[in-house]
């Protein structure tokens, strides 16, 4: 018995330390030092509308003649108000803080929790313009940012989708603020939106065969993401 206790102690010895959660309330820190380093005078917005749904909502009760108990209904509202306000600046200013960064497109790609599995960097060049990979009911979506070079490297990795996963719809999206490009900050929607054209098993299938393809390791960029500050279940 003192033996497998002294094995299960060396063995959790060995194991490094997993990775703590970081709470609800770490990420709405994060999230209020980022707003307020982007724009301070949004915290001051919040402010202002949560005083403003609490004073009307006190000014109807009034009326009514039940002042302190509109105001007590009134506090949750206000408070929902401003909280919805503030994700609104957090989104923005998460974005802020990654765009034009090596690598950005594919950090709000892997943001996304369910139905999209990313493989960032699946093909680089030397100037850092590089593609990812995306498999969804959608197909295979490649995703590229850089500069002028990425439309060469978007148009090689395709060829080899087609090759490597024949009858498989591919789809190019290149990250950026010209015309015909997708910006940073309607990347998500714009996937979401795409037509679905694998079933549930086709799409496994897709993703058994593409775990022989790999990528290439990448660091992402650093900063709170934009869906890491939930908004409170209705």
């Amino acid at each position: 018995m003192f033996g497998r206790k002294k094995k299960k102690e060396a063995a959790a010895a060995g194991k490094p330390d997993a990775p703590k959660k970081q709470s609800q309330l770490a990420v709405v820190k994060d999230a209020y030092r980022l707003v307020k380093k982007d724009s301070p005078l949004s915290i001051l917005w919040c402010a202002v509308v949560f005083i403003l749904v609490l004073t009307f909502g006190i000014i109807i009760g009034n009326n009514l003649g039940h002042p302190i108990y509109a105001g007590f209904l009134s506090l949750p509202m206000a408070f929902l108000a401003a909280f919805f306000l503030f994700t609104r600046y957090a989104n923005s200013a998460a974005f802020s803080s990654i765009e034009g960064q090596v690598g950005a497109g594919a950090s709000v790609l892997m943001s996304i929790r369910r139905g999209f599995l990313t493989t960032p960097a699946v093909n680089v060049n030397r100037d850092q313009d590089m593609v990812h990979r995306v498999s969804a009911r959608a197909g295979i979506i490649l995703v590229g940012e850089g500069g002028y070079g990425v439309k060469s490297l978007l148009q090689d990795e395709k060829r080899k989708m087609e090759r490597f996963l024949s009858g498989v719809p591919v789809t190019e999206i290149v990250v950026g603020s010209a015309q015909g490009q997708v910006s940073i900050r309607k990347l998500q929607k714009h996937l979401k939106k795409l037509p679905k054209k694998l079933s549930t098993v086709q799409l496994r299938e897709v993703r058994a065969r593409l775990k022989s393809v790999g990528g290439l390791n990448l660091p992402m960029p650093k900063g709170p993401m934009p869906t890491n500050l939930k908004m409170p279940r209705r």
